[in-house]
């Protein structure tokens, strides 16, 4: 499959939105919106998402809108994110796009975060470099209670 990445089109928030809607993608990201299902807060998000000068992708696999991944934050401690639609996952979806990303993005270090029982995001994110750092608990929307995350770190 080929994977790129491109700019977000007003036509890739609905599919967003339902990728963001998937029980098990849910709880698999544990870090979600208080509530997911909501239209109006995914909107306003994205608006602010959008116009912010963070580095915001569609990823695409290909041609299809598979999933979304960006850069954001104040610069020393920008953070990596992505969400890839679960029909893709183990595909190597996330680390080529992740790499991807990485490759536009030259701002270092960088950081990410992923609840501690997500193994697979972890090896994405240990696939394009970045190292465990430290440890800790959080309130996880989608689970409805604190949870145990890792913080990882890409230095160069």
């Amino acid at each position: 499959m080929h994977i790129a990445l491109r700019e977000v089109h007003d036509s890739d928030l609905p599919v967003f939105f339902r990728q963001m809607n998937d029980p098990e993608a849910l709880h698999m990201a544990a870090f979600t919106p208080k509530d997911p299902a909501d239209w109006d807060a995914f909107s306003v998000h994205w608006s602010k998402i959008r116009a912010s000068r963070d580095v915001v992708r569609t990823i695409l696999g290909d041609g299809d809108v598979v999933g979304s991944t960006a850069v954001y934050g104040d610069p020393g401690e920008r953070e990596v994110t992505y969400w890839v639609d679960r029909a893709y996952w183990g595909r190597g979806v996330a680390t080529a796009a992740l790499r991807a990303l990485l490759a536009e993005v030259p701002d270092r270090p960088l950081y990410a975060r992923a609840a501690a029982d997500n193994a697979a995001s972890r090896r994405v994110l240990e696939k394009c470099g970045f190292v465990v750092s430290a440890r800790a608990r959080g309130f996880a929307p989608a689970r409805g209670e604190e949870i145990d995350e890792v913080v990882l770190h890409l230095a160069s």
